[in-house]
């Protein structure tokens, strides 16, 4: 039987701390800061709900960060 996998680590960072960022200046700085994924989502838009370690996602309005989590 094959070893359950480790998840990568996730950078000890809190998503509520990009909110009301500028989107292009939250990724670059979720960039610097580990995450390997950062997604950016337009308010409502439609996406899989599976988590994806080490993905950080922007809901952005007019440019700014409304909302950010973790998978």
């Amino acid at each position: 039987m094959a070893p359950i996998p480790t998840p990568p680590a996730e950078p000890q960072d809190s998503p509520e701390g990009y909110v009301g960022l500028p989107a292009d200046g939250a990724e670059r700085q979720a960039r610097e800061r580990g995450w390997s994924t950062v997604r950016t989502l337009q308010p409502g838009a439609i996406i899989t709900m599976e988590y994806l370690a080490g993905r950080l996602n922007f809901e952005v309005k007019d440019g700014v960060v409304a909302r950010c989590w973790k998978g």
